[in-house]
């Protein structure tokens, strides 16, 4: 065996771990996360019905790990401007539910093969204060991928450890006002990117699944 045939065995050795550590998580019982855990007494409008939505949680293996794909919004956007998000949306008539939805987005947003992600499982669906149940979609994604983000929605697209993200005393709950009420949040910010809000939240609950049922030996 030469030396590229024992990386690229290595390396698919971390990915399997990596795939599995991650799917015996997300295959363990547990309740949806919501925007609400923070703030009990905000309500979303009576009458308001939640829409489907689907965002893909994007880890691609390095040499020196896993690492998280996040994306900085547009600042032209109408809606949540400049704030760091996965990729993803709202499912549409185009879709086969949540996991169809993310990939899609994915594809437009940063220009990801739907043949580069390998779907290792969902986290229990999200509700944010905007009116989304948002089906966090967790995804291996191909080493030689690189992201071409479609600039009318993606400022850029940028890196963070997994290991980082799976760390809870790397959160911190903040604060400010929204609607007239103060509203409070989760933090895990990375160097000059500022985490926060329901991106956050989803995170924090792979984190919490990450702690309690993986072995995270492998992540570097």
């Amino acid at each position: 065996m030469n030396s590229t045939q024992r990386h690229l065995g290595s390396r698919l050795n971390v990915n399997f771990d990596i795939r599995q550590s991650i799917a015996k998580a997300l295959a363990a019982p547990g309740d949806r996360s919501s925007d609400f855990d923070l703030n009990p007494t905000a309500q979303i409008p009576a009458g308001q019905e939640l829409r489907a939505a689907g965002v893909l949680v994007p880890i691609v293996v390095r040499p020196s790990g896993a690492r998280l794909l996040l994306t900085k919004r547009a600042p032209t956007l109408r809606h949540h401007p400049g704030q760091i998000a996965f990729p993803g949306g709202k499912v549409d008539e185009r879709d086969d539910g949540p996991i169809m939805a993310a990939l899609r987005e994915a594809n437009e947003e940063i220009a990801l093969p739907t043949d580069s992600a390998e779907i290792v499982g969902c986290l229990p669906p999200h509700e944010t204060v905007t009116g989304f149940l948002a089906t966090p979609v967790v995804a291996i994604v191909s080493n030689d991928f690189r992201p071409t983000p479609a600039l009318d929605e993606v400022a850029e697209v940028f890196e963070v450890p997994f290991r980082h993200v799976l760390d809870l005393t790397a959160y911190s709950i903040q604060s400010r006002r929204w609607r007239g009420e103060q509203r409070h949040y989760f933090t895990v910010p990375w160097g000059p990117y500022y985490i926060w809000g329901a991106t956050a939240r989803m995170l924090h609950a792979l984190a919490d699944r990450m702690n309690e049922h993986a072995d995270r030996s492998g992540l570097a």
